[in-house]
């Protein structure tokens, strides 16, 4: 799902999350294991009874950690020297490694809500490992230009998150830069239910609409010309926006849709604070274009 251009992309997910363990693996399942990612050790038995709820509710938790922890599941009757060794008096046990030592467990069988609890709570002892160096990175990359690598490091990061909006988001952005924007529509349309909403979805939408646009923007020069004709035309005036953005001149296309705004905030079913809007929508919430652009806009329709 997440190739770019003709280059594969790393998945970033080929570790196995939940496995069956045994005495002779449980150093580097488990023990070594934890250094990198948290591990929690289901302790079962084949004729235990509340077992057989709670392992599947702790697979599922896991799962839906998305990579931030793994799982290791111990049948007591094959391994009676790991349980003795760790005291294992009733099952189910569940131990949570983390850095090679325990850090939390539980006995019995618990309801889903409190086994997702303890997962979550597991999983947030790694921190977001290492993700937000990651995203960091791959903004880098895409900001100098090396977009397959950017998009590779994003790629990664969706294997260990896969709900991960802003690395979502970052993939879009790699293929709105490589000119594939029906391949990013495409990205934008299957954001799954939980992110798509996201501010950094909505912002790789805004870019992608934007990008559209100055396919076909007009020449700027002819454009400056028409609008100095003829200041009141609200189609001359709005095609020059398009064209100055579609260059680069974000701040000058933003002036031009507010004086359009000021002068006839109704035209074309409000186009212009539409067209505003997208603009917004596209930059950082912090952009100053952004911040200013929208007091100069609150202040023509509060006055």
């Amino acid at each position: 799902m997440f190739g770019i251009g003709d280059k594969p992309l790393a998945n970033g997910a080929a570790a196995t999350l939940i496995k069956d363990g045994n005495e002779a693996s449980f150093m580097v399942d488990v023990i070594d294991a934890s250094n990198d990612v948290p591990v929690i050790v289901d302790f079962w038995a084949p004729w235990c009874g509340p077992c057989k709820t709670l392992g599947p509710a702790l697979e599922a938790a896991v799962t839906a950690a998305g990579g931030k922890v793994r799982m290791v599941k111990i049948n007591v009757d094959e391994n009676q020297a790991i349980a003795a060794q760790l005291r294992i008096q009733s099952i189910p046990t569940v131990y949570a490694f983390w850095q090679g030592k325990p850090a939390d467990g539980f006995q019995g069988a618990l309801p889903p809500s409190e086994v997702k609890k303890f997962v979550d709570k597991i999983a947030a002892l790694a921190g977001d490992g290492g993700l937000a160096e990651a995203l960091e990175a791959a903004e880098a990359m895409l900001t100098e230009g090396a977009v397959v690598d950017a998009a590779e490091t994003f790629a990664a990061i969706l294997g260990e998150e896969p709900g991960n909006a802003a690395a979502y988001g970052g993939l879009i952005r790699c293929h709105i830069a490589l000119g594939e924007l029906d391949q990013a529509q495409a990205f934008a349309d299957a954001a799954p239910p939980a992110i798509t909403k996201a501010k950094e979805i909505e912002a790789a939408r805004a870019q992608i609409e934007l990008a559209r646009q100055a396919a076909n923007a007009g020449p700027e020069a002819e454009l400056q010309a028409a609008v100095q004709a003829n200041p009141d035309d609200p189609q001359a005036r709005f095609d020059l926006a398009l064209a100055l953005h579609a260059a680069g001149k974000v701040e000058a296309a933003v002036d031009e849709l507010l004086e359009l705004f000021r002068r006839d905030r109704e035209w074309n079913n409000g186009a212009a604070r539409t067209q505003l809007f997208t603009i917004f929508e596209a930059l950082k919430p912090q952009d100053p274009i952004v911040l200013k652009g929208r007091r100069r806009l609150s202040s023509m329709i509060f006055a």
